[in-house]
């Protein structure tokens, strides 16, 4: 037997002998558990999935950000770009630091690295070290170091290098140590050495590993 009602001018759902509203209409127990994608326990699985990719979008923006920063951190002058400028940490005592950095020139033309100077040492120089019949060598560059144009110099362990010395301070991990850089054209150039772990080989080594190369870092004069 189906029967009707007309509740305030509206018609109810048909309803059949044996069969409550609930069930007839879909709002009874049953169909609230089959309710399919827009269940609650999928409503829940949802928000927690947006929910992380808020946090990876988060952490995206956060790594894009810190790139940014590090391009940010390259100093032009003219010609010229210096970048990856970086020392290694000292020991205690030690009055002899190195610093290193590259250096791209893509003008035309050629500079040159005339002096380096810095306040936390009493002299700072230009210096290379390279194998001599053998035996690793040091010398100072006493003419200036020419960047070529369209070229790259990198300043490493075992190569070209600012040699600090007479430090007045400590080096620690961490720490930002200004030096200016004087050039023939380009002038004077103001850039900061990013202290890395007393062993590093490269910016961003956390320095655990032996050395690989000589290094002044740690030298008692």
């Amino acid at each position: 037997m189906v029967t009707r009602k007309w509740h305030l001018g509206l018609w109810s759902a048909p309803r059949q002998a044996g069969v409550s509203n609930a069930d007839a209409d879909g709002g009874g127990r049953s169909s609230r558990k089959n309710a399919g994608p827009f269940s609650a326990r999928s409503i829940v699985k949802e928000a927690i999935n947006m929910k992380n990719i808020g946090r990876t979008l988060l952490t995206i923006s956060l790594l894009l950000t810190g790139c940014a920063v590090a391009e940010a951190e390259d100093v032009k002058a003219g010609d010229l770009v210096i970048s990856q400028a970086w020392s290694r940490a000292t020991p205690g005592g030690a009055k002899v630091a190195g610093g290193y950095l590259t250096i791209e020139n893509k003008g035309t033309a050629a500079d040159k690295l005339v002096s380096v100077s810095a306040d936390i040492a009493g002299k700072a120089e230009v210096h290379e070290m390279a194998m001599d019949n053998g035996v690793m060598k040091m010398r100072l560059l006493d003419k200036g170091l020419v960047i070529d144009p369209g070229k790259t110099v990198k300043f490493a362990p075992g190569g070209y290098h600012l040699m600090l010395q007479e430090l007045k301070g400590p080096f620690k991990q961490g720490d930002r140590v200004p030096v200016t850089l004087q050039f023939e054209k380009a002038g004077k150039v103001a850039v900061s050495l990013d202290v890395q772990g007393v062993g590093a080989q490269a910016p961003g080594d956390s320095g655990h590993m032996m050395k690989k190369m000589p290094d002044h870092s740690g030298m008692k004069m």
